[in-house]
């Protein structure tokens, strides 16, 4: 959920004080941009990752537990996530060159199976799932949100700016075909931490961003179509990647008289194609107030006269709380300036391998088509990417896409003719092995051809064991116990049995 908060209350002069220091950090990093401070990140290019994990009790329950598991496992790569019933793994960057993607599947996979150990002994269990079945609603109460500063800030800040409850609001389709919809005021942000993901980072040149970020965008809609996994919240059946909106209503800081004036929400896919990163920082800063206004002590344009290099605190903390579905970010590295992509559209899960599948073929696709002769995002609009976002996450692999030269293309065809040689020319073209493109990219390939994503899965056991008499809510919970022991098996989840 981003940096650490010292202070307990903001005043009206913090406010002040930190909105003039992000307009500071926007002008020293255009300094940064038009000086050539970030020369060294033509280096080689590194995967990094971020997974949210759930944990859950002996009855696939959520567990409120993850200050009792956080300190058992002892792993400063292991942090608290908003909700008590999830935990943060960070994975160390990696190069995406030679056999370095499959040593990054084998060691994530040796670390969760020794935190799920771990957890197993203080009487709870990891999930890798988008989101969790077998939340209620009476798991949104602010009693299951983490015991930090910050969440708490940030819980009461959006409340304040927003001046009533949160309502959640998604209508869905279900098992039988007939819709179904879940309508709920709550009083805290804990939906949002329903809402697990996995979410991506790539270093790029500052002068590749907006290529890297419009290739993302383009894509979005295709990765949840394949990635989806979040089909089931409060025991209603939604969307296929119903993280998608729940995330957006869940952190909207709006009310319905703001939304009709078209105020911007803090969720957000974006309204035009880039050309700079810049325009994204300068429009955060033009368009969002603060939620959490701390000052640093910090002169950026100071420190930058001097020769050093700002750590942009405040640019930092602001960005860190406008959820842009793909976000730019800034941080120093080894006292280094380093601009990332972070992806966040992917849920977490099924597997392991399902997880490096679906990294893999997002970072072969967005390079390839970073480095196209001909922008993608020239030939098509960028309400179509946004059409298609909301497209994959509400039909998984039954969507239908627009895409230059094809027309309506539902996403099983478009990656099978098109995308998977885009994937594997970007993971090549990166120095990845064949062995490391032929295994990965062969998961997405099946996962196509069968399709079967872990929201397909999901939603068919359900409705195998309503079909044998049991409830709603008895089906959810034997779903997620034989979706957990698939996924300590760890095969990928086309394989896994109806």
């Amino acid at each position: 959920m981003g940096a650490e908060v010292t202070s307990i209350r903001f005043t009206h002069e913090d406010r002040r004080r930190f909105r003039r220091k992000v307009h500071e950090c926007t002008e020293a990093l255009e300094r940064m941009l038009r000086d050539g401070a970030f020369e060294r990140l033509r280096a080689v290019p590194l995967l990094g990752m971020e997974v949210e994990l759930n944990l859950v009790d002996e009855h696939m329950e959520p567990a409120k537990a993850n200050d009792t598991v956080l300190e058992a496992i002892a792993d400063t790569d292991y942090q608290t996530e908003l909700g008590r019933f999830n935990i943060e793994l960070n994975v160390a960057p990696a190069p995406l060159s030679g056999n370095s993607i499959a040593q990054v599947e084998s060691k994530l996979r040796s670390s969760l199976e020794h935190a799920d150990d771990v957890a197993a002994r203080n009487h709870a269990r990891l999930v890798l799932t988008g989101m969790l079945p077998t939340l209620r609603t009476e798991h949104f109460d602010a009693a299951w949100i983490t015991d930090n500063p910050r969440y708490a800030l940030l819980n009461d800040q959006i409340f304040a700016a927003r001046g009533e409850d949160i309502e959640i609001d998604i209508s869905g389709t279900g098992l039988d075909g007939r819709p179904e919809r879940l309508r709920i005021d709550c009083t805290s942000v804990l939906p949002e931490a329903a809402c697990t993901s996995v979410q991506l980072h790539l270093a790029v040149d500052p002068e590749m961003f907006a290529s890297y970020w419009n290739a993302a965008q383009c894509i979005a809609g295709v990765q949840v179509a394949l990635g989806a996994n979040s089909p089931f919240l409060a025991q209603t059946s939604l969307w296929h990647e119903s993280r998608i909106p729940v995330f957006e209503q869940a952190i909207d800081t709006r009310s319905w008289e703001l939304k009709n004036q078209g105020v911007r929400p803090r969720v957000w896919f974006g309204e035009r194609w880039i050309t700079s990163i810049f325009d994204l920082f300068d429009e955060n800063a033009r368009y969002f107030p603060a939620l959490l206004p701390e000052v640093d002590d910090e002169e950026p344009l100071a420190l930058l006269d001097s020769g050093g290099v700002p750590k942009l605190a405040e640019l930092a903390m602001h960005n860190g709380t406008i959820y842009r579905w793909n976000r730019p970010v800034y941080a120093v590295v080894d006292g280094e300036p380093q601009m990332r992509v972070e992806n966040r559209v992917l849920p977490c899960g099924p597997t392991v391998v399902d997880t490096i599948a679906n990294a893999a073929f997002y970072y072969g696709t967005v390079h390839a088509l970073a480095n196209a002769e001909r922008p993608l995002w020239s030939q098509m609009s960028f309400g179509a990417a946004a059409s298609n976002l909301k497209a994959g996450a509400q039909q998984g692999m039954d969507a239908r896409f627009y895409w230059p030269t094809f027309g309506e293309v539902g996403p099983d065809e478009l990656v099978l003719r098109w995308l998977l040689p885009l994937a594997d020319q970007g993971l090549a073209d990166y120095g990845a092995s064949q062995e490391v493109r032929d295994r990965y990219l062969g998961i997405i390939e099946e996962r196509c051809l069968s399709g079967r994503n872990g929201a397909a899965w999901q939603r068919a056991t359900v409705a195998r064991l309503e079909a044998k008499g049991r409830t709603r809510g008895e089906a959810l919970t034997q779903m997620l116990a034989e979706y957990a022991e698939h996924m300590r098996v760890g095969a990928p989840v086309h394989t896994w049995p109806w």
